[in-house]
């Protein structure tokens, strides 16, 4: 049903980690991904999210899969073989005149970015996420406060990371995939500023 929310499309959307957070900062939100996603919590499409049509939406969040990037897939194979989609994803929204925010593990691909980790959020997980945009977005938080008990990557396939997250609506297999809610409500909420401060 139509709503009075700002759309935002959820392109590469998992289980909808990222998707949450903007719901709750006050998006609807449609999510876009080439597998099925039986768990993602708003209107989902099955789909390339390289090609999907970027037309009907107010704000644009991606998060190109990161084994191109990330140094696990270093340690355990060859970041070859998965493809870097970063840069051409950047230049097709950068095409649409919209608000946008590209999100993935630490590289130097990103420009400009922001760091979120779940410490800064009183969450029990160290899941660092850095994140891009084409609108003036800060991050305006402590830095990282660690502690021990802080759930680091390599528990990322218990039980116990996915509910630490807030993402207790996922299987602990895609929550290995997804980022804390609390990230993207917080980057929504500024986002949401930035949109409504355009259209007055």
């Amino acid at each position: 049903m139509p709503t009075d929310r700002p759309r935002l499309l959820d392109l590469f959307c998992g289980a909808g980690g990222a998707a949450m957070g903007y719901h709750r900062a006050g998006f609807e939100v449609v999510g876009v991904d080439i597998k099925p996603q039986p768990n993602y919590p708003f209107e989902f499409h099955q789909g390339d999210a390289v090609t999907w049509p970027l037309d009907g939406f107010d704000a644009i969040h991606a998060s190109p899969p990161c084994q191109h990037y990330a140094n696990v897939t270093r340690w355990t194979g060859s970041q070859a073989d998965h493809p870097g989609l970063i840069a051409p994803m950047r230049h097709r929204l950068n095409s649409i005149g919209l608000p946008w925010i590209m999100e993935n593990v630490r590289t130097l691909e990103l420009n400009s970015t922001v760091m979120l980790c779940g410490s800064q959020f009183a969450l029990r997980v160290r899941r660092h996420r850095y994140f891009e945009a084409n609108w003036p977005m800060f991050a305006l938080l402590a830095s990282c406060q660690h502690h021990r008990s802080d759930l680091a990557f390599e528990h990322k396939g218990e039980r116990a990371y996915a509910d630490a997250m807030g993402c207790q609506w996922m299987t602990k297999m895609e929550a290995r995939q997804a980022i804390p809610p609390a990230y993207t409500e917080h980057i929504g909420s500024q986002l949401l500023a930035h949109i409504l401060e355009r259209a007055a």
